[in-house]
């Protein structure tokens, strides 16, 4: 699934409030893998109790191609774990934007764990 490719190139990422990830993952869309380049950041959020993560997926060709202009749901896959996400329209530079809810593909604090990570699945409330 890619992950071969991934080992010892993925970085921690984001700021004393943010936490993050910079690096290889595959994207899962429509039951197509590919393998891509991310910047993740993601942060707790107390007015809804939940972990919210976001960011940008690198150009690609082959997504370009079968996304076009326009949005898709699906899983994003790292060395650190997997999660549920949307992909919405590309910028100027077909990157997309990659958005998603509670525990994320990558390490985070504390209030980041939600059903996922219990085997529970899905993008649901995370309450932390």
């Amino acid at each position: 699934m890619g992950g071969e490719d991934m080992a010892g190139t993925a970085q921690p990422h984001g700021t004393a409030d943010e936490d993050g990830y910079a690096g290889p993952a595959v994207l899962v869309v429509s039951g197509r893998q590919f393998d891509v380049s991310v910047e993740l950041r993601g942060v707790f959020q107390p007015i809804d109790g939940r972990y919210h993560w976001w960011g940008r997926v690198e150009r690609d060709e082959e997504l370009a191609a079968a996304l076009g202009q326009g949005r898709g749901a699906g899983e994003i896959v790292t060395l650190a774990g997997r999660a549920a996400c949307e992909l919405s329209d590309p910028d100027p530079w077909q990157r997309y934007r990659i958005t998603g809810t509670s525990t994320p593909p990558f390490p985070a604090g504390p209030f980041a764990v939600g059903p996922s990570a219990t085997g529970a699945g899905g993008s649901e409330a995370g309450r932390g």
